[in-house]
């Protein structure tokens, strides 16, 4: 079976120069060099995940929300 799973993933910048993609549906996190890279390696370790874990019947899309708060100087 080839069904396609839709995943949300955040892509921050560490303090070495890199950036880190984490997925929000399960606990899968991977990095690159670049943006691009981040999400194919994030990607590949998502299969590989996989590949040993069942895969829910449904994936719930998270709910991507800003939060502000004020910061004390």
């Amino acid at each position: 079976m080839n069904e396609i799973a839709r995943f949300t993933a955040i892509i921050t910048p560490d303090d070495e120069g890199w950036y880190v993609a984490r997925c929000l549906q399960v606990e899968v996190t991977s990095q690159g060099s670049t943006v691009d890279e981040a999400l194919a390696n994030l990607r590949e370790a998502l299969e590989l995940y996989f590949e040993d874990e069942p895969a829910p019947e449904i994936f719930e899309q998270p709910i991507v929300a800003p939060v502000e708060i004020r910061l004390s100087a």
